[in-house]
């Protein structure tokens, strides 16, 4: 089962990566749903594996709804930019949770996150060439950016803690995921349309690395189990 399940995520990959492609150059929203529903689905394929081998499944299942909340939130972002922000912001929530249960939650871990959210902030509120439309949008925003830097200073938090694979790939994947919507930010309200290129380039390939790392857990449970039989 194991190379089965390894052969559909390299399979799914390369489908999520090409379609990555195919919606840089087309666009729409229709293109856009299949892309985020595909690394959903290695998720999914994942979590399976994960719960046929029988181990502990609380991370793989809120690490699982933290993906089910990005593909919306991508997708409804495209309808409703405050609402789809909203969605995400959850999905970085399930992903911190996530996270905290691969290695214990420290108030120390939110240091982390300070030091990523406090120059976020400076840039997002000083920056001269931003345009919020309205003091609203800003402030979600700057929620938004405090969210996402609490998970991915959780993140490398991990690796601080514990430099295993499982939380070195989780680690690359948040830091995209948070470069991904840094540029995603410049593009809708600093201007700059080219680097919507770079977010679209950025986000998929995070997205996948998080809906992998399932299934290195999963690897990571086996292999400890079986440790503890010999």
């Amino acid at each position: 089962m194991k190379k089965v399940i390894g052969i559909s995520n390299l399979i799914l990959m390369l489908a999520l990566f090409a379609m990555d492609v195919v919606y840089i150059v087309i666009g729409g929203i229709t293109i856009k749903s299949i892309t985020s529903t595909i690394f959903v689905l290695i998720g999914f394929i994942n979590l399976v594996y994960a719960i046929k081998q029988k181990v502990n499944l609380k991370y793989p299942i809120m690490q699982f709804v933290g993906l089910v909340f990005a593909m919306l939130g991508d997708v409804i972002l495209e309808v409703h930019f405050i609402t789809g922000a909203v969605i995400f912001a959850i999905g970085h929530v399930m992903f911190f949770i996530s996270y905290g249960m691969l290695e214990k939650f420290s108030y120390k871990d939110l240091i982390y996150g300070g030091v990523i959210f406090v120059p976020s902030l400076l840039f997002m509120v000083l920056a001269p060439f931003f345009e919020y439309g309205g003091v609203g949008m800003e402030i979600v925003c700057v929620i938004y950016a405090l969210i996402i830097s609490l998970m991915v200073g959780k993140a490398i938090a991990n690796v601080a803690k514990n430099r295993s694979l499982l939380n070195i790939i989780i680690m690359i994947g948040s830091i995209m995921f948070f470069l991904s919507d840094l540029m995603l930010l410049l593009n809708v309200f600093g201007g700059l349309p080219v680097v919507g290129i770079i977010c679209l380039a950025l986000y998929y390939p995070a997205e996948f690395l998080l809906a992998f790392a399932i299934f290195i857990y999963a690897e990571k449970m086996l292999m400890k189990e079986n440790k503890q039989k010999i």
